[in-house]
């Protein structure tokens, strides 16, 4: 049964329902027609900061890369979205060179957008980490200790100059939708005003990262990271430290959630950017 709220949004967009509701960790997604006849589907989240940013981002960016924005309730977190092919992800892809080729795509078009008022800073994003690095690192164990310390001291050489592109924040390949309107397109960002590199990771991260078996995972990131460099002409050093910035967000996150080690996943990533531990500031 659909909530009231999507039942006033029906009624205030002239939406019909059709097809089954699908629900994440967002919140939900109903298809709908409008009353044209064409194909939407109307997004209902928790109102916060957060889907405040991503309308901001999404009437921004308009459609370049990524899912369009038809109309929005900002008061109750809703959003009417041109309707993608929600069954079929990038993941579908086989060539992982051109998977990755489409994330960069759509990356560079979406940081080329001037970024608007309004939306969280990566300066103020890293100045937190920073603070509350020190006290998370008791929980873990001396070897991951130090790593954590050696990722403090790269955030801290690049917080000078954080950057002032606007970035998606999470185009993992879960996030690109086959599309009508373009072979693919980006959704859910999570948009931050921010330099470029801190996009990589969810990239490079994608896939490789729930298979406990796969061996290949330092040269599948290695790849990845030469493709997405060289697309967006990121100075690799600089890209690196800014990847080793979202291993240190995330590993943050993992210990306020209760755990006591980095994840094995991190750790790989760390290690196969590790020999591109210098970069130029500025």
């Amino acid at each position: 049964m659909l909530s009231s709220v999507a039942g006033d949004l029906l009624q205030k967009w002239e939406l019909r329902a059709e097809g089954a509701v699908r629900s994440g960790e967002a919140g939900v997604v109903v298809p709908v027609r409008r009353a044209d006849g064409t194909r939407a589907a109307l997004k209902l989240q928790v109102p916060r900061a957060e889907t405040t940013a991503a309308i901001i981002g999404l009437v921004r960016w308009n459609g370049r890369g990524i899912v369009r924005l038809l109309d929005s309730d900002r008061g109750r977190g809703a959003m009417l979205l041109e309707r993608l092919h929600a069954d079929r992800t990038l993941e579908v892809v086989e060539n992982d060179d051109d998977a990755v080729r489409v994330v960069g795509s759509l990356l560079a078009r979406l940081h080329s957008a001037p970024a608007p008022d309004g939306l969280p800073q990566l300066q103020t994003i890293l100045s937190g980490m920073l603070d509350d690095a020190p006290a998370a690192m008791t929980a873990l164990e001396r070897d991951d200790r130090a790593r954590l310390r050696r990722w403090m001291s790269r955030v801290t050489d690049l917080e000078a100059a954080p950057g002032h592109h606007l970035l998606h924040w999470d185009l993992h390949y879960g996030n690109v939708l086959a599309a009508d309107r373009e072979p693919w397109l980006a959704i859910d960002p999570e948009p931050l005003v921010g330099d470029p590199g801190f996009d990589l990771w969810p990239a490079l991260d994608s896939g490789w990262s729930t298979d406990d078996t796969l061996t290949e995972a330092p040269r599948i990131v290695r790849r990845r990271f030469d493709i997405l460099t060289e697309m967006l002409d990121l100075d690799r050093g600089r890209a690196a430290g800014w990847t080793v910035a979202r291993l240190l967000q995330n590993t943050l996150w993992d210990i306020e959630d209760g755990h006591a080690a980095i994840s094995t996943s991190a750790k790989t990533v760390d290690d196969a950017l590790a020999p591109l531990g210098g970069f130029r500031k500025g």
